[in-house]
C-alpha cells in the first residue's frame, strides 16, 4: 500500500510538473519571440533644418489702448427722462445721449432770467439819474453790481441745466447701457462706454537693455489671439522716458489704423519691433517640436547603424528576411531611425521656430507622427502630403 501511494504521488508530481514546465517554458518563448519582433517602420513627413537670415526684432506683450476711451457718466443727480442711444451703436461728438428730468432746474433759469432783467431795468433809470446828478456814484455801483450778480446766477443755473443733458464726449462706438428710463441717477452713475476704435494704441513692455534700440516711427508688428494668425502693422509713436524701478521695463506705444476695428481695447496684445540688422539663424517648422515641461526636442533622422556582424552574415546569405522588413528605407535602399535630440528654440515667425542650440543647418527632423515614435525607430519619410511652412503664412482662399 505504501509502495503504491508513493508510485501515484511520483506520478502526479511528474504530471504537474511536465504541465507547469511547458507553461513556463511556452511563456519563456513567446516573450523571446515579442522581444525580438521587428517594429514596423512609422511613415513620418520630414524638414530639413534650414539657415535663413531674419531681420531682428525685439518682442514684448502688452495691451490694446483705444486713442479714446471712458466712461460716461453724469455731473448733476436726476431722473432719466429719455435715451436716445442703442447700446453697440456708433455715435458723433456732440450727439445726445440722455436727458435726465430738470422740470425745477427750468423754473430757476426763468426766475434768475426774470430776476437779471429787472436788474437790467433799474441799472438803466440809475444811470440815467445819475447823469442828472440825482444819485450819488455808489448808488449806481451797487445797481452795476446787482445787474452782474444777476446775470452770473442765471448763468450758473444754464450750466446746472445744461448738465442735465449728456450729450457724447467724442467720436466712437457705444458699449452696452447700464441705466434705465426712470432710473435715478446720482452723480458719477456710469451710463455706457464710450470707446474711438480708429486708430487704438498698444502699450507695450521691453526690458531697459532694448532702451537704445527702440525710436519713433519704427514699424510694430502686434498679434491678439481673437484673431488667430492674422498680424496688424504699425508705428512706434512714443516711448515712454521712465523706467520702472520695479521691473526695470519701459513702456513703449504703437499706433495702429483700425478701420475694421479688429483691434478691441482690453485685448492681450504680443508685439515685436523690427531693427534694421538682421542675423543668421537656423530654422525648422514648428511641427517638428515636441514642447515639454522637461525640455523642447526633435526627433532627427538619421542612416541606421549596422549592427556588429550583420555585414558578414548578409554576404553570406544568413540575415533573416523579417530583420530585413522591418528596417525602413528612404527610397534609396538606405535604413533610416529617428533618434530624440533635446534644442533650445528661440523666436518663432509664423510656421517657423529658430532652433539656437542642438540643430545644424543641413540635419532632417520629423516633422509628423511625432506621437509614435521614440529612440531607433524604424522609420519612412512619406512626404507627399506635406503643409507649407513660411515665416510669413497666409490663409488659404476659399
Amino acid at each position: 500500500m505504501n509502495k503504491r501511494m508513493f508510485w501515484m504521488l511520483v506520478i502526479t508530481g511528474l504530471v504537474f510538473g511536465g504541465v507547469f514546465g511547458f507553461k513556463w517554458f511556452g511563456n519563456k518563448m513567446m516573450n523571446q519571440f515579442f522581444d525580438n519582433m521587428p517594429v514596423p517602420p512609422a511613415s513620418v513627413s520630414s524638414a530639413e533644418a534650414r539657415s535663413e537670415s531674419w531681420m531682428s526684432s525685439l518682442a514684448g506683450v502688452g495691451t490694446v489702448i483705444a486713442s479714446n476711451g471712458t466712461e460716461v457718466t453724469t455731473e448733476a443727480g436726476g431722473i432719466v427722462a429719455a435715451l436716445h442711444f442703442e447700446s453697440g451703436a456708433k455715435v458723433k461728438k456732440g450727439d445726445l445721449l440722455v436727458t435726465l428730468s430738470a422740470g425745477t432746474e427750468q423754473a430757476d433759469l426763468l426766475r434768475l432770467q426774470a430776476q437779471a432783467t429787472l436788474a437790467k431795468s433799474e441799472l438803466g433809470r440809475l444811470e440815467r439819474l445819475y447823469k442828472l446828478e440825482a444819485i450819488s456814484k455808489s448808488e449806481l455801483d451797487r445797481a452795476e453790481t446787482d445787474y452782474s450778480a444777476a446775470r452770473a446766477a442765471t448763468e450758473s443755473q444754464r450750466a446746472k441745466l445744461a448738465q442735465k443733458v449728456i450729450r457724447a464726449p467724442f467720436s466712437g462706438q457705444l458699449g452696452i447701457r447700464k441705466v434705465n428710463v426712470g432710473e435715478y441717477l446720482n452723480p458719477g452713475t456710469p451710463i455706457v462706454t464710450l470707446q474711438a476704435l480708429d486708430p487704438v494704441y498698444v502699450d507695450f513692455t521691453l526690458p531697459e537693455q532694448d532702451l537704445a534700440q527702440v525710436a519713433t516711427g519704427q514699424t510694430v508688428t502686434v498679434s491678439v489671439d481673437a484673431h488667430g494668425d492674422r498680424r496688424f502693422t504699425g508705428k512706434v509713436s512714443a516711448v515712454e522716458p521712465l523706467i520702472d524701478s520695479q521691473t526695470r521695463n519701459f513702456k513703449v506705444r504703437a499706433t495702429f489704423a483700425n478701420a475694421d476695428a479688429a483691434l478691441r481695447p482690453g485685448l492681450f496684445a504680443r508685439a515685436s519691433v523690427a531693427l534694421a540688422d538682421s542675423r543668421d539663424v537656423v530654422v525648422i517648422p514648428r511641427t517638428a517640436v515636441s514642447y515639454n515641461p522637461y525640455g523642447n526636442s526633435v526627433y532627427v533622422i538619421q542612416k541606421a547603424e549596422a549592427p556588429a556582424g550583420q555585414a558578414g552574415a548578409d554576404a553570406a546569405g544568413g540575415a533573416k528576411a523579417e530583420n530585413s522588413a522591418a528596417k525602413a528605407e528612404d527610397g534609396t535602399g538606405e535604413q533610416l531611425v529617428v533618434r530624440r535630440r533635446f534644442v533650445k528654440t528661440g523666436e518663432a515667425r509664423g510656421d517657423l521656430v529658430v532652433i539656437t542650440e542642438g540643430l545644424k543647418a543641413g540635419e532632417q527632423v520629423a516633422t509628423s507622427g511625432l506621437l509614435k515614435l521614440q529612440n531607433d525607430s524604424p522609420v519612412i519619410i512619406n512626404n507627399t502630403v506635406q503643409p507649407s511652412a513660411s515665416a510669413t503664412p497666409t490663409p488659404a482662399e476659399s
